[in-house]
Protein backbone atom coordinates (compact mmCIF):
# COMPACT_ATOMS: atom_id res chain seq x y z
CA UNK A 1 0.00 0.00 0.00
CA UNK A 2 1.34 3.44 -0.89
CA UNK A 3 0.78 6.87 0.56
CA UNK A 4 -0.12 9.68 -1.82
CA UNK A 5 2.40 12.48 -2.11
CA UNK A 6 3.01 15.58 -4.18
CA UNK A 7 6.28 16.00 -6.07
CA UNK A 8 7.40 19.59 -6.45
CA UNK A 9 10.76 20.58 -7.89
CA UNK A 10 12.64 23.78 -7.04
CA UNK A 11 15.72 24.76 -9.00
CA UNK A 12 17.92 27.66 -7.90
CA UNK A 13 19.98 29.65 -10.40
CA UNK A 14 22.12 32.77 -10.14
CA UNK A 15 23.15 33.13 -13.78
CA UNK A 16 20.96 34.47 -16.56
CA UNK A 17 19.82 31.66 -18.91
CA UNK A 18 20.01 31.89 -22.69
CA UNK A 19 16.36 31.83 -23.77
CA UNK A 20 14.79 30.99 -27.10
CA UNK A 21 11.55 32.67 -28.11
CA UNK A 22 8.96 30.02 -29.01
CA UNK A 23 5.26 30.13 -29.92
CA UNK A 24 3.23 33.11 -28.65
CA UNK A 25 6.39 34.90 -27.52
CA UNK A 26 7.01 32.45 -24.67
CA UNK A 27 10.62 32.03 -23.50
CA UNK A 28 12.22 28.60 -23.31
CA UNK A 29 15.58 27.73 -21.79
CA UNK A 30 17.41 24.62 -20.64
CA UNK A 31 19.08 24.15 -17.27
CA UNK A 32 21.79 21.63 -16.43
CA UNK A 33 20.97 20.44 -12.93
CA UNK A 34 23.91 18.25 -11.95
CA UNK A 35 23.78 16.39 -15.28
CA UNK A 36 19.97 16.32 -15.49
CA UNK A 37 18.53 18.47 -18.31
CA UNK A 38 15.49 20.51 -17.29
CA UNK A 39 13.59 22.45 -19.97
CA UNK A 40 11.63 25.49 -18.76
CA UNK A 41 9.04 27.38 -20.83
CA UNK A 42 7.37 30.49 -19.39
CA UNK A 43 5.27 33.46 -20.45
CA UNK A 44 7.20 36.64 -21.29
CA UNK A 45 5.75 38.32 -18.18
CA UNK A 46 7.23 35.60 -15.96
CA UNK A 47 10.60 35.65 -17.76
CA UNK A 48 10.74 39.42 -17.25
CA UNK A 49 11.46 38.75 -13.55
CA UNK A 50 14.82 37.25 -14.56
CA UNK A 51 15.58 40.14 -16.90
CA UNK A 52 14.81 42.66 -14.16
CA UNK A 53 17.07 40.81 -11.70
CA UNK A 54 19.92 40.79 -14.22
CA UNK A 55 19.48 44.51 -14.89
CA UNK A 56 18.84 45.74 -11.33
CA UNK A 57 20.80 43.54 -8.92
CA UNK A 58 24.55 42.95 -8.86
CA UNK A 59 23.87 39.58 -7.18
CA UNK A 60 20.61 37.63 -7.32
CA UNK A 61 19.16 34.15 -7.03
CA UNK A 62 16.05 32.79 -8.73
CA UNK A 63 13.92 29.90 -7.52
CA UNK A 64 12.17 28.13 -10.38
CA UNK A 65 9.50 25.75 -9.08
CA UNK A 66 7.20 23.34 -10.86
CA UNK A 67 6.24 19.73 -11.40
CA UNK A 68 8.08 17.02 -13.29
CA UNK A 69 6.62 16.98 -16.79
CA UNK A 70 7.16 14.88 -19.88
CA UNK A 71 10.55 13.24 -20.36
CA UNK A 72 12.99 14.58 -22.96
CA UNK A 73 16.39 13.25 -23.97
CA UNK A 74 18.64 13.62 -20.93
CA UNK A 75 15.95 14.97 -18.60
CA UNK A 76 12.43 16.34 -18.46
CA UNK A 77 10.23 19.37 -19.01
CA UNK A 78 9.37 21.41 -15.90
CA UNK A 79 5.57 21.60 -15.90
CA UNK A 80 3.71 24.68 -14.60
CA UNK A 81 6.91 26.61 -13.79
CA UNK A 82 6.90 29.69 -11.60
CA UNK A 83 9.85 32.01 -10.97
CA UNK A 84 10.68 34.00 -7.85
CA UNK A 85 13.74 36.26 -7.79
CA UNK A 86 15.60 37.52 -4.74
CA UNK A 87 18.42 40.02 -4.44
CA UNK A 88 21.51 38.54 -2.79
CA UNK A 89 23.44 40.73 -0.43
CA UNK A 90 27.13 40.05 0.02
CA UNK A 91 27.88 38.64 3.43
CA UNK A 92 29.40 41.19 5.76
CA UNK A 93 32.75 40.15 7.21
CA UNK A 94 32.49 39.17 10.84
CA UNK A 95 34.03 41.80 13.11
CA UNK A 96 37.21 40.61 14.73
CA UNK A 97 36.71 39.88 18.40
CA UNK A 98 38.80 42.03 20.69
CA UNK A 99 41.58 40.16 22.42
CA UNK A 100 41.02 39.99 26.17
Amino acid sequence: MTTAGKLEITIKINEFPEPQTVENGWKQFDLDCEGQLVRVKVKPKVFKKLEEARDNYPMWVAAIAGKMGEPIEGGFVLDQPNIQVFERKPKEPKPEEAAV
